[in-house]
């Protein structure tokens, strides 16, 4: 069994640009070869579950999505996901698949260029789901945020933590608790 199981389910992370159609379209998944780049050497296991743009998710796909994660055998999963509703994904898995840690993490810009921060937010991805608690977490930014505290702020196109009323706080994402807590304490 692989240490963390990443879940593929489109978004920008994995589009593709078309010139002729001066569009984007979602194509093969990227993550393994960017995860080979980098010579990640723990050991991980990709599965595709779906390629869509996250605006076009539904609530049957999140079940799919949350069913697969609940049940695969690992206990560290990263989802890759569209950044449009990545945070109602992430409110959606934390009830239903209790006790796993889970990272949901996407791109601004697609993987494929040069100047994406795809590479940066899955290598975050990576350490968050080895020493996150359990809980479902996003790692975008440059942060980790509490999956349930956290919204997408499109004028910023930026992620920003929030309280329980949905206003943006300032400061660290997770307020600390993110990391498993040491044997002993």
């Amino acid at each position: 069994m692989a240490d963390v199981l990443i879940l593929t389910t489109g978004g920008t992370i994995d589009k593709l640009y078309f010139d002729a159609l001066s569009t984007y379209q979602i194509g093969e998944s990227v993550v393994d070869r960017v995860l080979r780049t980098a010579q990640v050497t723990l050991p991980y296991r990709v599965a595709e579950v779906m390629r869509k743009d996250s605006l076009e998710l539904t609530d049957e796909d999140r079940a799919v999505i949350a069913r697969t994660a609940a049940e695969a055998p690992e206990q560290r999963i990263i989802i890759t996901h569209g950044t449009d509703t990545m945070a109602h994904t992430a409110q959606a898995l934390a009830p239903a698949v209790p006790g796993k840690t889970i990272v949901l993490v996407g791109a601004l810009s697609p993987a494929r260029f040069a100047e994406s921060d795809a590479a940066f937010n899955l290598g975050m991805a990576i350490a968050t789901a080895q020493v996150a608690a359990p809980g479902v977490w996003i790692a975008m930014n440059g942060t980790i945020f509490d999956g349930l505290r956290v919204r997408k702020d499109r004028a910023a196109n930026a992620f920003v933590a929030v309280d329980g009323q949905g206003r943006a706080v300032a400061g660290w994402g997770t307020a600390g608790r993110v990391f498993r807590p040491a044997a002993g304490d």
